[in-house]
């Protein structure tokens, strides 16, 4: 079992690094694609993949003994999928129709990369925190 939590603490760190690859990666698409509904487009199934990658990422931690060490990979798991399949749905209502349960788009895009920003924190912790030797 010593193998797997190696592997399991190599994936967290690899998960990590890019959910916060992921961030200069859409602000590049953003800043050099003329097409900014084509960039957005292109960012949004970017952080679809990453939230199933991290969903997988927090399934194979809880098969380990000790998964309690990884809440924090949980937490922002959790937050990914709250992005992905609540508010994605309420952000793209917004977009099309001005605005969406009292809010704009603006705003339901701020939320959203808020919880992004909150999970991309809770992995940095989780590897911080964690003890390689």
């Amino acid at each position: 079992m010593k193998i797997m939590a190696r592997i399991l603490r190599m994936l967290m760190v690899l998960w990590a690094g890019s959910l916060w690859s992921l961030v200069w990666v859409a602000a590049a698409l953003f800043h050099f694609h003329g097409d900014k509904h084509l960039a957005g487009l292109l960012a949004g199934r970017l952080f679809s993949i990453e939230t199933y990658l991290g969903i997988a990422a927090a399934l194979l931690a809880l098969m380990l003994p000790g998964r309690g060490r990884f809440r924090l990979a949980f937490l922002a798991a959790a937050l990914l999928a709250v992005n992905e399949w609540i508010l994605k749905g309420v952000t793209s209502l917004a977009q099309a129709h001005g605005s969406a349960l009292g809010l704009a788009f603006g705003a339901w895009h701020g939320i959203s990369a808020g919880l992004y920003l909150i999970a991309c924190l809770a992995m940095l912790v989780l590897v911080w925190k964690e003890d390689f030797r």
